[in-house]
């Protein structure tokens, strides 16, 4: 006869099916890193900046040594002292997990949302190895390196619940830390502009990654095709897909040519990465572009 699960393997069961997915994801992520790894230096640099930042939680992987014993001692949790050096040597990732991102045109494809995570993993694990400070926009946690701050962001990425906004929110950063956006980047090009405009007005360096299907960079579509909205547009059914083809073209060519334009404006990086492609020359390309511009 049948019984009912003891809530101790309900719990069990339903750890393992959540946490099943993130060997993986860190499998393939360190993979990709280690192959760029191989192609660059670690920049871990020298230097100390004696004018205090904030104070922010102990957590794993952190010295000892750096525990502000005077501080702790006033809550019941320990507590290290951060300079504004160490705030502005780290770097905040997003990885866009809109409607709009869970769409591949193959079987053979991965999701933009699936392809973003990965090269946002994978950049972490490469940052980590150069000894980097990271964390997650709108996390809310502080940036922190070594495996233990790796594995909570990558379980922060796949338990992301609900799907988010397609930009990140405008929130302050140290002066001089670095950002990664990494989305489809389909949003109005005046909401992405003033976005990015109030991270450089705060002095903060950053780099955009627009990630698509390579269905939605060529129109590859012939005759009758309905085309269904992921963000509540609706749907659209045309008669010959083709004859939308030219237009199209031509209106994503000026979106990122646009794109391309506002990040020039403020001294960002621009790039763009279709899911059909292997990951690591667009990850190599992206680091190259931050370690010249936090060296610069």
């Amino acid at each position: 006869m049948a019984t009912d699960a003891s809530p101790a393997t309900t719990l069990r069961s339903h750890a393992e099916a959540l946490s099943a997915p993130l060997p993986p994801l860190l499998v393939a992520a360190e993979r990709v890193a280690a192959t760029v790894a191989q192609g660059v230096h670690g920049r871990r640099r020298t230097g100390q900046g004696e004018a205090f930042w904030q104070f922010r939680r102990y957590e794993t992987g952190d010295a000892v040594q750096r525990i502000d014993w005077r501080q702790s001692a006033k809550t019941r949790h320990l507590f290290v002292r951060e300079t504004e050096w160490e705030a502005a040597q780290s770097v905040w990732l997003w990885a866009d997990n809109s409607p709009s991102m869970d769409y591949a045109s193959g079987p053979a494809l991965e999701r933009k949302v699936d392809r973003a995570r990965l090269l946002a993993l994978a950049l972490m694990a490469l940052l980590v190895r150069g000894g980097e400070r990271i964390a997650l926009l709108g996390d809310g946690g502080s940036p922190a390196t070594g495996r233990a701050t790796l594995n909570r962001l990558a379980t922060v990425l796949l338990d992301a619940g609900e799907a988010g906004p397609g930009l990140p929110a405008e929130m302050p950063l140290p002066r001089h830390a670095n950002t990664v956006l990494i989305g489809d980047l389909l949003a109005p090009l005046d909401v992405v502009d003033r976005l990015v405009r109030s991270f450089a007005a705060g002095g903060v360096h950053g780099h955009l990654l627009q990630v698509l299907d390579p269905a939605e960079a060529t129109l590859p579509f012939q005759g009758r095709s309905r085309f269904a909205g992921l963000e509540a547009e609706g749907n659209l059914l045309v008669g010959k897909a083709e004859g939308l083809r030219d237009a199209y073209v031509e209106r994503l060519v000026a979106h990122q040519e646009g794109l391309m334009a506002i990040a020039r404006a403020v001294g960002w990086s621009f790039a763009v990465h279709h899911t059909d492609r292997p990951p690591q020359p667009a990850l190599l390309a992206l680091y190259t572009a931050m370690a010249d511009a936090m060296e610069a």
